[in-house]
């Protein structure tokens, strides 16, 4: 009987491990999750990034919170999410302009990517198209190349940021065109897009979200578009590449956390971000938004970032763009 006995309880001990090992785990989310959108509102990131909140916030039972820190390409931001506590409350939007490119253009920068920040999930590929204002008259890449050969130093390329992609893109076009124009950077693609439109900067290459609306209103026209392939809402529209220009390395944006986050806390949100992007109503929406929809799991983006570094290298390299202090 006390032999029953103790192999009662040991089961009954047994079968409370499992249990009792799940509410030793932190609970998680506790409170509103803070998402750290590095550039002003308008862009693409913004307006990603608000549809994420929106969408997870049911599933997370907690709200998000959206902070745009823009400045320094991005530096801004991400540096906030360094020195923010690794407890899954605080993640930032990433893309390959802040968390690539930005090791090649700044001779300082504040954060190491691989290091400082734990990857959640990559959201989707971002080509970028060449839009200049329709009052300009010119409606294709080489009418805009005879014009800034005519007005040399007159032409202005409207950037979002010193050393984004939006940047090496327009340099890597001078280089191959053999063009004399002025980059002027903004602190993200909304605000250079509303110049562009106004006529008050000649041309930018910016994502689609940004320069959507402004391409409904008939007030730019767009001439090309970044990546191996022509963009699905603009099917008319020829790559770079079709056209004789090497700009078809394509951009992406994703999640990250400050490094030593929980793992199962990256895992869970990886997933729940994955099963959104994933979804046929999420791949529309982030279409529409100027993203072709990836969700991957946080080691998938992890080895992306690792990968596309030293390609990003190269392209930086052979735009010409010059380090930043």
């Amino acid at each position: 009987m006390e032999r029953t006995r103790r192999t009662l309880l040991a089961a009954g001990l047994a079968a409370m491990w499992p249990a009792s090992r799940a509410i030793a785990q932190p609970a998680w989310p506790t409170k509103p999750i803070r998402l750290i959108v590095p550039y002003p509102p308008g862009g693409q990131t913004d307006i990603v990034s608000r549809w994420l909140g929106e969408q997870l916030a049911p599933v997370l039972g907690q709200p998000f919170v959206i902070e745009n820190r823009a400045g320094a390409q991005g530096i801004v931001g991400l540096q906030a999410l360094k020195q923010s506590a690794p407890d899954g409350h605080t993640i930032a939007y990433g893309n390959t302009s802040n968390l690539i490119i930005n090791q090649f253009a700044y001779r300082k920068l504040p954060y190491d990517p691989m290091n400082d920040f734990d990857a959640v999930s990559q959201l989707g590929l971002a080509p970028l198209g060449m839009a200049v204002p329709t009052a300009s008259g010119i409606r294709s890449v080489d009418q805009f190349v005879q014009w800034v050969r005519a007005n040399p130093g007159k032409a202005t390329l409207a950037s979002f940021g010193t050393g984004s992609s939006s940047h090496l893109y327009g340099e890597m076009l001078k280089l191959h065109a053999k063009l004399d124009m002025v980059h002027v950077p903004y602190k993200g693609a909304g605000p250079a897009m509303q110049d562009v439109a106004a006529g008050l900067a000649s041309m930018g290459i910016h994502d689609f979200a940004s320069t959507a609306p402004h391409v409904a209103s008939g007030r730019v026209t767009l001439l090309a578009v970044t990546g191996p392939e022509r963009w699905p809402l603009h099917p008319d529209v020829r790559t770079f590449s079709e056209l004789g220009y090497p700009l078809d390395v394509a951009g992406w944006n994703g999640i990250v956390a400050p490094k030593g986050t929980p793992r199962p806390v990256v895992a869970r949100l990886g997933a729940e971000i994955a099963k959104l992007v994933q979804s046929p109503t999420g791949r529309q929406r982030i279409l529409e938004m100027g993203l072709l929809a990836t969700g991957t799991t946080p080691d998938a983006f992890a080895e992306t970032m690792r990968r596309d570094t030293p390609r990003w290298g190269e392209v930086f390299r052979a735009s010409g763009a010059k380090q930043e202090d």
